[in-house]
């Protein structure tokens, strides 16, 4: 673990809020507000999520960064900033006001969609997923399809938080997943 990473992952750990029975019973919520509010703990933690989008020498090897409603376009953005490249959002259905590319996709209890401008990715665009966790792994795969149906091809996955009793990455196939905390 690079020194970036431990200090994203200490700011994690000491930061990170646990609130239980949000937003139902049984649930234990992961509030990354006070990580946020935290200029350096934020810093660090974008800066490590950025790294996922460069090579060895720092040089940017994506050219889009995307992020997942709600809480991946907060990291998103600022990462997108960090590697010099635009911002795309991919939203929940009928949120975008032009023509997208959808997916849907299945959840614990229902099904849910997610949309994607058509003209977001060129085609051959390397892009980088960014989320604050993966759980199930269904948002990244529907994204991943989402970049795919564009013509750009997914980079990787970079996220806050992996909830690994959930086995999020067997759904996600050979995407290549970085993430700064297990839990």
């Amino acid at each position: 673990m690079t020194d970036g990473a431990a200090a994203a992952r200490a700011a994690l750990e000491s930061l990170v809020v646990d609130v239980p029975d949000f937003p139902e019973p049984g649930i234990v919520f992961k509030d990354i507000t006070p990580l946020l509010a935290d200029h350096t703990a934020f810093t660090a933690v974008i800066t490590a999520l950025a790294a996922v989008g460069r090579d060895e020498s720092g040089a940017p090897v994506v050219d889009k960064v995307v992020g997942m409603e709600a809480r991946g376009f907060i990291l998103a953005a600022p990462v997108a900033l960090a590697l010099g490249t635009g911002f795309v959002p991919v939203r929940k259905a009928g949120k975008l006001p032009r023509g997208t590319h959808a997916v849907s996709y299945a959840l614990e209890y229902g099904e849910a969609t997610l949309e994607l401008h058509r003209d977001a990715i060129a085609p051959g665009d390397r892009v980088l997923m960014v989320d604050d966790v993966l759980a199930t792994g269904g948002t990244a795969r529907a994204t991943r399809e989402l970049i795919e149906s564009c013509g750009g091809t997914a980079h990787g996955l970079a996220v806050l938080m992996e909830l690994g009793v959930l086995a999020g990455r067997d759904a996600i196939g050979d995407l290549p997943v970085a993430t700064l905390m297990t839990v």
